[in-house]
């Protein structure tokens, strides 16, 4: 299951799971997209492996995996905000 974590002012979302049996945490990044439909990637906490890469460029990338890294605390939380 993902829950949501944070939609940024251009709409582009971050969701995450909850630990997985590896001890990783997903987190899928999602952007909407006029031409495409939506650009997306996957991550994986603690190690910021990256996979699935569509549309995003490599600036882009680099932009969402430096955001997550900047989030103190996020592999060792629960991953919950309160609204």
């Amino acid at each position: 299951m993902m829950y949501p974590f944070l939609t940024s002012d251009d709409d582009t979302e971050i969701t995450h799971s909850e630990f997985l049996p590896t001890g990783n945490v997903k987190i899928y990044i999602e952007k909407p997209d006029e031409t495409d439909g939506f650009h997306h990637m996957t991550l994986f906490l603690p190690d910021y492996h990256i996979e699935e890469v569509y549309g995003f460029q490599k600036a882009e990338v680099k932009k969402y995996r430096d955001i997550i890294s900047k989030i103190k605390g996020l592999e060792n939380s629960e991953f919950r905000i309160s609204n």
